[in-house]
């Protein structure tokens, strides 16, 4: 019996030193994919990496994680050379295939997530307009509220105005309500639904031009496509998916 306590003893002892040794591992390798990531991606931030999964060292063993998560940072989307930063960028993956010291990290699977501010889909739309939550029964539709003063919207964006013009319009603002939708899982376009009636030919055009903008994301993690986007009233949500996905190398 005490040969039985004694050898109980020993296994719990070696249970825990090798959990811990398990652990630093962990803190090791996620410390090590996070730069990785940084550095391949070319991010202004290090990522916070989280390896899910007991034990670790089995997983790494065969060189195959079960799931990662990955909060990134320092993500930006750009529309016509303005840039912005995309709030966050999440990403799951499940069956990572890793090479070694992370040299190359492809995930089975992915699902991600992002995040754009109103206050920075204003700075990435045209000079004098700004972008906002357009209330609950409008953003059920995906739509965003748009307005900014006319004369400051189209020289913002280069479209001359003549004193004359200007005199027309005066303080008249633009108010419309602009359709979110996504394409080829990175683009953010904004499509205006209404714009006011102009009192000078051709100029109505050319406001559409200026207010129906695309918004590209960049950084994603490679194989992950954007495929919903909701309006709430902090902003833009983004949600997708995809398969081999590629984090580093």
């Amino acid at each position: 019996m005490r040969a039985l306590r004694i050898l109980l003893v020993i296994a719990v002892v070696l249970g825990g030193l090798f959990a811990a040794a398990d652990r630093l591992a962990v803190g090791f390798a996620e410390s090590e994919a996070a730069d990785r990531i940084r550095a391949s991606r070319q991010l202004a931030s290090t990522p916070e990496v989280s390896i899910h999964g007991f034990p670790f060292l089995t997983q790494l063993a065969g060189g195959e994680l079960h799931e990662v998560e990955v909060s990134m940072a320092g993500i930006t989307a750009t529309a016509d050379g303005r840039e912005v930063d995309v709030t966050e960028v999440r990403a799951k993956l499940r069956d990572v295939r890793i090479g070694s010291g992370f040299s190359s990290a492809v995930a089975g699977s992915a699902e991600g997530s992002a995040r754009i501010s109103y206050e920075d889909l204003s700075e990435a739309a045209p000079e004098g307009a700004v972008v906002g939550y357009a209330g609950a029964e409008r953003a059920a539709k995906g739509q965003v509220e748009l307005r900014g003063r006319l004369v400051e919207v189209l020289e913002g964006a280069g479209v001359p105005v003549p004193g004359a013009v200007e005199a027309l319009l005066g303080d008249r603002e633009v108010s419309t309500y602009s359709t979110v939708t996504l394409v080829e899982g990175s683009t953010v376009r904004l499509r205006a639904e209404a714009l006011p009636e102009l009192p000078v030919p051709g100029l109505g055009e050319r406001l559409r031009r200026v207010v129906d903008y695309d918004l590209e994301i960049g950084g994603l993690p490679t194989g992950i496509e954007l495929d919903t986007v909701r309006a709430g009233e902090g902003g833009l949500s983004f949600s997708g998916r995809g398969t081999d996905v590629t984090l580093t190398g």
